[in-house]
Parts: structure tokens; sequence; C-alpha cells
């Protein structure tokens, strides 16, 4: 007999919001850490690691919400008991991916005048039109800016869509425009002018694909599917098998991008980007212990891993922050 399906507690509607503080006060604590006052101003640092941060646990977030509609098994799986709840979490995460996309599309667009404030060397209120015009259209980070507000663009249309229709568009479409909307920023900063062009792009770009899916899909998974535990049994070993890949994929690719950044060894201990690495990898170690002893629990059938996942997501935040100076500092 299933067990019946628990409602939502006030505090698992906050953990989001907790999450997502964590994100920024790690983005804005390792710029200070790393030096970022002595280049910029307090208010655009402080401006700019908001919405970077921001645009991250969005575009995360909206993974996340495309990613849960491809993890729910089809009905033909599921008890009749769980046909309702499965309806009403997708319903769920459609809604919020709307609203989720049309915030990440505002942290772009405030993003970029912050970006250019910091390009420039000016503050933000002293910024020009020809100034954000030059930013967006001449240098690459304000190029990727504004792939990714197309992206967003695109995602929020296909989200409305879907809300009033879901067969009208595949899950897989959104979750290609949001995991574009999050590369390209990526590749078009710090890893689109390096030397070695195509490695880079190709490293960052897996990295980021497989950050995305793990990091967004847990959240998800705990936010709206642990409470329903007839729909949790079968997605949390299915979701299990895919983190287990994009840990991999993350754990190469950081290094890859690690060595391509770092022109020696000593630079680890001697520059900021190199501690940056570091800290980023001390929590990707510890998140791959975290993982590892949540699949061995579910091995042992002990489905009841949420506090473990919760830490996960927790700690995730934070290396998600660490991410967001990484690539301010680059």
């Amino acid at each position: 007999m299933t067990p019946p399906t628990a409602g939502a507690r006030p505090l698992d509607r906050l953990r989001p919001v907790g999450w997502a503080g964590l994100v920024v006060a790690a983005a804005l604590a390792a710029s200070v850490l790393t030096g970022a006052l002595a280049r910029t101003s307090l208010p655009v640092l402080l401006g700019s690691s908001v919405t970077r941060s921001g645009m991250d646990v969005a575009g995360v977030a909206c993974v996340g919400l495309t990613l849960v509609a491809l993890l729910l098994p089809g009905p033909r799986h599921l008890p009749g008991s769980a046909l309702r709840p499965r309806q009403q979490v997708r319903a769920t995460a459609d809604r919020a991916l709307v609203a989720v996309a049309g915030a990440w599309l505002v942290l772009v667009l405030v993003g970029t005048m912050f970006r250019a404030a910091d390009a420039f060397g000016r503050p933000l209120g002293q910024l020009d039109a020809g100034e954000i015009g030059s930013f967006v259209t001449r240098l690459a980070g304000g190029r990727g800016l504004v792939l990714t507000a197309i992206c967003v663009a695109a995602l929020i249309a296909c989200a409305v869509v879907r809300m009033r229709d879901p067969t009208r568009v595949q899950a897989r479409v959104p979750m290609v425009a949001a995991l574009l909307g999050l590369v390209t920023p990526a590749v078009t900063g710090h890893a689109g002018t390096h030397p070695d062009h195509q490695l880079a792009i190709m490293s960052i770009g897996v990295h980021v694909v497989g950050a995305a899916l793990w990091v967004g899909g847990l959240a998800v998974v705990l936010v709206l599917v642990a409470r329903h535990r007839a729909l949790l049994e079968p997605v949390l070993p299915r979701f299990s098998r895919l983190a287990g890949w994009c840990l991999g994929a993350v754990a190469v690719t950081g290094v890859v991008t690690a060595l391509i950044r770092l022109g020696s060894w000593d630079e680890l201990v001697t520059t900021s980007y190199g501690a940056l690495v570091i800290a980023k990898a001390v929590c990707l170690v510890l998140l791959g212990l975290l993982g590892w002893t949540a699949r061995r629990r579910l091995a042992a059938g002990r489905t009841p891993v949420l506090r473990w996942a919760g830490v996960e997501v927790a700690v995730m935040a934070a290396t998600l922050g660490i991410a967001a100076a990484l690539s301010q500092s680059a």
C-alpha cells in the first residue's frame, strides 16, 4: 500500500531561498577575499556578485525544473494512486519554470549594466547608453550576456506554451534553452579568450552542463518530488545514475580547465584564482563523498536519504558561489 502523500512543510518552501542566499554569500565572500575590491568599487562588486550568482541560481533551477519531467516515470509504470501526484508535480514545475525564467531574464539585464560598469571602471550611475552598447557588442562578456538573454527569452516562451499544453513542446526543448543560457556566459568569458580556445570551450561547456543537471536535478527532487513517496522511489535511482555521470564529468573537466588556466602548479597557492580552484576542489570531493553515501543507502534499499541530499545541495550552493567568483576573477 502506498504511504499517504505528505504536505509541504513551511520549512521545505524556504529551502530554495536559503540555498540561493548561500550561493550569493559564497560568491561575495570569495570575491572579497581574493581582492576584487582592489579592481572595482563596493557597489559595483555587490551588484556584479549578486546578479552573477543569481543568474547561476536561476539557470540551474530552470534546468532542474525541466529535468523533472524526464525523471518522472510514465503513467503506465506507476500505481494509480501516484498518477495525481505526478500530474501535480509536472504542473507545479511548469508554473515555477515561467516565474524562475522571468527572474533570470531580469537578472541578466541588470547584471549587464553592472558588468559594463565594472568593465569601464565607472559607477553605475555614470554609465551612458553608448558604453552599454559598446559592452554588449564589442566585448566577449557582453555578447555572451546578450546570447543568454535570447536563450532565456526562448525558454520563457517554451515554458508558457508548456504550461497551457505540455504536449506542444517536448520537455527537452526548454532544457536545451536553459543549458545554452548557462553555457554562453561561461564560454564567452574566461574560456572564450584563452589560447587553447577549442579545448577550453569544450571543457567549460561540459563542466557547466554536468553541474547544472546535477545541482538542479537534486534540488528539484528535494523540493517537488520528495514528499510523494510513490514518485520518489522510482525517481531517486534514476537521478542517482545521472548524478554519477555528472560528478565524473565535472571532476574531469574541472581539472582540465584548471590546467588550462593556471600557468604552473605554483599558481595554485600564489594566485587568487588558484585559491578558488582549491576551495572548489575541496567542495567537489565532499560532494562526491555525500553522493557515494547516498548511493550506498539506495543500494541497500534504504530510500530515506533526503537529509544527506539536503546537505549535498547546501555544499553545491557554496560551490556555485565559488564558481561565480571564479568566472568573475578570470
